[in-house]
């Protein structure tokens, strides 16, 4: 038991210190840093150093729970550097997404999931409403820099656009919001499971409670508890030695708070951190500790996704992918490669924004840690035939958006900055 703990310290600082190292060795490199930790964990669990076991499905909880936390944090992080003051008006690209491009996303899989792989409808729903979120963690390359950052984008330089340019902020508004959009289509697989396909038995409820309700009060949470929280923050500024070593960390402190009370009164969650992030980042615009709190949630956001990244690593290398059949991983590619950049052209057409900004905005639809919590998260409530390939789909989705995306992010982002379009 010794040997197997201090074996896991070790794994753990070796992780831990890549998170630390790589982000600047690979910051000007087409190998992104989550590709690295997927190969960290990959070799430390391939390896005869005798590590549990870090399969998904044998430790569902615990899945369930640091997923959870990661894109929590990651929600935390990313409503924190937004600069872009929120409006229906000029948040429209992202309003698309959500309307438009999310259902097309959740329809087209579950139907591919039925029609292609023979999933039953629960399961079906299931696969779609875990593929369509993208992920706000593993897409720091192609979001917003720090707060402040885009108010050196005047609106004359970004074609009276406001702040950010459109490609980042449509990205990391759309990550931050479309992670609590995914649990209504969670749970209408979980009621199909129950009760049957036949709306008579779950429709109203569904509508009533995981689509109202639970929106509503998500939203209302997020601002109530974004706007108290931003008059504690600010009104007090660190003059002892102790408060500023422990300058920022009420942004963790605010994450958990928002995250608990609103699932307490059975609101969305991920919803309500993302909006009390931005009621946060608008409360006093230009004030520096803005920035303070974004990078303590950005340690703790890089410090967690390095472990959970390393652990689907192991995971990969110890068997999650055996029962992924051929079928299944063209599905995948069809998921990255086609599904995706159609749904968001789709939800993109007639819009103010330039095809080459479309189609990078429709292409970067990565996919990553909310599929796992989503997955996780159902199968922890209801048990679902042929689990297994679905664990094995996603995770073989996530390997090629974590890839793809992550090798490509950064030569995109580069020529897009340079036609002054990101």
């Amino acid at each position: 038991m010794v040997e197997a703990y201090v074996i896991v310290l070790t794994a753990l600082g070796a992780v831990i210190l890549a998170a630390t190292v790589l982000p600047e060795l690979l910051g000007d490199h087409a190998v992104s840093v989550p590709v690295a930790y997927l190969g960290i964990g990959a070799v430390a669990f391939w390896l005869p150093f005798g590590l549990p076991n870090p399969d998904p499905i044998a430790h569902s909880d615990l899945t369930e729970r640091l997923a959870e936390f990661v894109v929590i944090v990651s929600l935390m992080s990313a409503g924190l550097k937004i600069d872009r003051p929120f409006s229906i008006t000029t948040w429209t690209s992202t309003w698309r997404l959500l309307a438009v491009t999310m259902p097309l996303t959740v329809a087209g899989a579950a139907m591919i999931g039925w029609w292609a792989l023979g999933l039953a409808p629960a399961g079906a729903i299931l696969l779609g409403a875990v593929i369509a979120p993208t992920d706000p963690v593993l897409a720091s390359d192609v979001q917003v820099g720090p707060p402040g950052e885009g108010e050196r984008v005047t609106p004359e330089e970004s074609g009276g656009r406001e702040h950010e340019h459109e490609v980042r902020f449509t990205l990391t508004s759309e990550a931050g919001l479309n992670d609590g959009l995914a649990f209504p289509f969670t749970n209408a697989a979980i009621a199909v499971a129950v009760a049957g396909l036949a709306p008579v038995a779950w429709l109203g409820d569904w509508l009533l409670v995981d689509v109202l309700y639970k929106i509503v009060v998500g939203t209302v949470a997020g601002l109530v508890f974004g706007w108290l929280l931003a008059k504690l923050l600010f009104r007090f500024s660190p003059t002892t030695r102790l408060a500023s070593t422990v300058e920022g960390t009420e942004a963790l402190a605010g994450t958990l708070l928002v995250y608990g009370a609103t699932e307490l009164i059975h609101g969305y969650g991920f919803i309500a951190v993302f909006v009390a992030a931005l009621a946060i980042r608008h409360y006093e615009r230009t004030d520096e500790y803005n920035l303070a709190l974004h990078d303590f949630a950005e340690v703790v956001e890089r410090l967690t996704m390095a472990v959970l990244l390393a652990l689907f690593g192991g995971a990969l290398a110890t068997g999650l992918l055996d029962h992924l059949t051929w079928p299944a991983a063209a599905v995948g590619l069809g998921f990255v490669f086609v599904l995706r950049p159609l749904a968001g052209m789709a939800g993109l057409v007639g819009s103010s924004v330039s095809v080459s900004e479309r189609a990078v905005i429709s292409f970067f639809g990565i996919r990553g840690v909310g599929s796992f919590y989503y997955l996780a998260h159902a199968l922890n409530v209801i048990s679902i035939a042929r689990s297994r390939l679905l664990w094995a789909l996603v995770a073989f989705v996530v390997v090629v958006s974590v890839v793809v995306h992550g090798t490509t992010a950064f030569p995109a982002m580069r020529a897009l900055d340079r036609r002054g379009e990101a």
